[in-house]
């Protein structure tokens, strides 16, 4: 998208960026927003790329790798925006920074009922593999109750 300046996440960044993924429904009580930024920021293989338009953060990614295959983390786009190319431009820009990196494939996970986000990476060139994605979790405290 044409004007969308993307740039990695600052200090000065996480207040409106915790706020963009709130308002995209993004958090979840597990998850806590800031701990998860400064994780990401810790490490160099994982970057959060904010999208900017008229000065505002208007999308955000979290893109990283394990050496192998890429993946995204919350992929988001200011409602007022969606479904004006700011989408697939924040999704180039991670792609654009996996390929930097040596990284040919990305893989991400959408929840099943999501289908107007799976309808969405359609429309950019993403493929439902058949896979059986397993998790478990290793910190129990962190769990949410079922």
């Amino acid at each position: 998208m044409a004007g969308l300046i993307v740039t990695e996440i600052t200090d000065a960044d996480i207040g409106a960026v915790v706020d963009l993924w709130t308002r995209c429904g993004l958090i979840r009580p597990w998850n806590d927003p800031v701990a998860d930024i400064a994780f990401a920021r810790s490490v160099d293989n994982t970057a959060i790329l904010i999208g900017r338009l008229d000065g505002a953060v208007a999308a955000s990614v979290m893109v990283g790798h394990d050496g192998h295959r890429g993946t995204v983390y919350y992929v988001s786009v200011d409602p007022a925006r969606q479904r004006s190319g700011t989408g697939r431009a924040i999704m180039t820009a991670a792609e654009d920074w996996l390929k930097a990196r040596g990284i040919w494939k990305l893989n991400l996970m959408v929840r099943a009922d999501n289908t107007a986000v799976v309808d969405f990476y359609r429309t950019i060139g993403y493929d439902t593999e058949e896979r059986v994605t397993m998790a478990k979790w290793i910190d129990p405290a962190r769990k949410p109750a079922s």
